[in-house]
Formats: C-alpha cells, structure tokens, sequence
C-alpha cells in the first residue's frame, strides 16, 4: 500500500466541495467570502485560500454543472434550479400602488 494522499478521495471531495460552493453561491446568493468561510470551518475544514485554488482550478467543472442544472438534466437526483436572475420587474410579480407622502 503506498503512503500519502489518496488522489481518487480527493477528487471526490473536490468534486462534492464545487457542488457545495455553486449551492451557495448560485442557489443560496450568499456572498463569495461567506461561502468560503461556510465551506472552510462547517463543511470541509480546509483553509479558505485551499478552496479558493480548488475553485480556481476546476472552473470548467463549474460551468459544465450550471449547465447541467440548468438544462434539468438528471433532475431527479438534484434539487432544481432557478432560472437567471432578471433585472427589473418580472411578470407575474406583483407590486404595490405607491402611496405618495406629499399631499396634492
């Protein structure tokens, strides 16, 4: 049996850290230091700068899952996906009459 890391376990939880971080980021909104923190002291417990260069590394991985999230592919075994974000109003979105402060 040889010594050191196992490279196939870290795969793994590289692979199940980048779900977790486009969980938050994408599906959560939570800002990217807080993820970061989240994903260092209560999720992974490795350093922030060590999740940081593992995002930086598997980018690609990162756009492939939007993708994939996205296009509903496999949804039955993943949770579902919002659309993109849209700026402004949204139909079906209703909104309150302004009331006005200065009397007429």
């Amino acid at each position: 049996m040889s010594k050191g890391r196992d490279s196939e376990l870290i795969a793994m939880r590289n692979e199940e850290l980048l779900r977790r971080y486009y969980y938050w980021t994408e599906i959560k909104r939570l800002r990217f230091d807080d993820t970061f923190h989240q994903l260092s002291t209560r999720e992974f417990f490795i350093s922030e700068e060590r999740i940081r260069t593992i995002v930086n590394q598997h980018y690609e991985f990162l756009q492939e899952l939007d993708r994939e999230y996205r296009s509903g592919k496999n949804m039955e075994e993943k949770p579902p996906m919002p659309s993109k974000r849209k700026r402004g109003r949204q139909a079906g979105v209703k909104y309150s009459k302004r009331v006005s402060v200065i009397p007429e």
